[in-house]
């Protein structure tokens, strides 16, 4: 049994996940062999991954979303590949207070945390991007690694996407030369673009407290600093703002797609190279995946449609274990999921439900178990 789910979000990380997982199977057959990869898509949760795979972790003190100081953390392997969370350094978890700073976020401490990365001795970064507080284009990130962004004065603009629209020049020249030598990916389920009725402003601005009237003035500003990087830069910056990925985490995937040129590649994908999850499928003949909540988004780049694809590809049954589900069966068996077990099904109390996720998981994975092992 090859268990290869993600975090319950709010009660579970990936690794208590399989941990209850296998203490349930277990419960109804006591000799099951079990192996287990907890995963991630690329969004928070990542870095977690990779120290549960045997990454080291690293801390870096680096300039949180609204400019307080917090600790964030990176994973980094032996052969020089480090897993970076822009999340650990500009995630909405990092808002003093959970106060909103739609205009003036910044991904200041993303760049710092990448540059830690590169002085820990990483060749290879994979850049997971996700649940920002920030909608500034990767504009902090890159000043962070030696670009330059001026006003008309001659002055670095302010912090933030509002304050890019009095941006009159840009100057990528600085950037640290390390970053020419190092391979970045961009690892993201969002295939937004950068402006528009699609881009980053206008669907995720929202969700970190923009108004309408700020989803407006982002949308204007970060279309205005596409225009000074593409005088700066070339064609390749208006190329890049179209580009799937560009919009992802408030435009932090333009900045890296420009900047660093990024390799953009669904998270999950990358992660499950990184994790180590095709030597461990070799060896499975059924698997568990999983994750908080089954729903629309899980078909669109998530954690347990990934999982599902590559097992299936493989000749493998898969079922999956959850939170709530919000999928038909027939989306499920679309995905290659032939069933899925909710913890709502055992305790309809959402509260208690996630209170009591571990337990309620254990007694999921018993039926599961008696329903396909025995």
């Amino acid at each position: 049994m090859l268990i290869a789910a993600d975090k319950f979000k709010g009660s579970l990380t990936a690794v208590e996940v399989a941990e209850h997982v296998t203490a349930g199977l277990r419960r109804t057959v006591p000799g099951v062999e079990v192996s287990a990869v907890p995963v991630a898509d690329g969004g928070d949760g990542t870095v977690a991954a990779a120290l549960a795979a045997g990454f080291t972790r690293h801390e870096a003190r680096v300039t949180g979303p609204t400019g307080v100081p917090v600790t964030a953390i990176f994973a980094l392997r032996g052969d020089g590949t480090a897993v970076v969370e822009m999340a650990e350094a500009s995630g909405l978890q990092h808002l003093p207070g959970g106060a909103f700073a739609p205009l003036t976020a910044t991904t200041y401490g993303t760049g710092e945390l990448l540059l830690a990365a590169l002085d820990a001795g990483a060749t290879s970064i994979v850049f997971g991007v996700g649940g920002s507080a920030t909608t500034d284009g990767g504009a902090g990130m890159l000043a962070a690694l030696g670009a330059r962004f001026l006003d008309a004065d001659g002055e670095p603009v302010a912090p933030g996407g509002g304050p890019l629209r009095d941006l009159a020049t840009a100057d990528l020249s600085g950037l640290d030369p390390r970053l020419a030598r190092t391979t970045i990916v961009l690892a993201s389920d969002v295939d937004n673009p950068l402006t528009g009725p699609k881009g980053a402003p206008a669907v995720y601005g929202p969700q970190k407290g923009a108004s309408e009237e700020d989803v407006a003035t982002l949308d204007a500003a970060l279309a205005h600093y596409a225009e000074v990087l593409e005088r700066a830069v070339g064609p390749k910056a208006a190329e890049h703002a179209l580009a799937p990925g560009a919009g992802a985490a408030g435009g932090i995937g333009y900045g890296a797609l420009v900047g660093l040129d990024a390799d953009f590649r669904p998270g999950i994908e990358v992660m499950l190279d990184v994790l180590g999850f095709a030597p461990a499928l070799a060896k499975a003949t059924f698997v568990i995946t999983g994750e908080g909540s089954l729903d629309e988004q899980t078909l669109h780049g998530k954690a347990p449609a990934g999982v599902a694809a590559a097992a299936r590809a493989a000749g493998l049954d898969v079922v999956a274990v959850c939170g709530r589900l919000q999928l038909s069966q027939e989306a499920l068996t679309a995905a290659g999921i032939r069933r899925a077990y909710a913890l709502t099904d055992l305790e309809s109390d959402p509260a208690r439900c996630m209170a009591e996720a571990g337990p309620l998981l254990e007694r999921a994975a018993a039926q599961l178990a008696r329903d396909f092992l025995v």
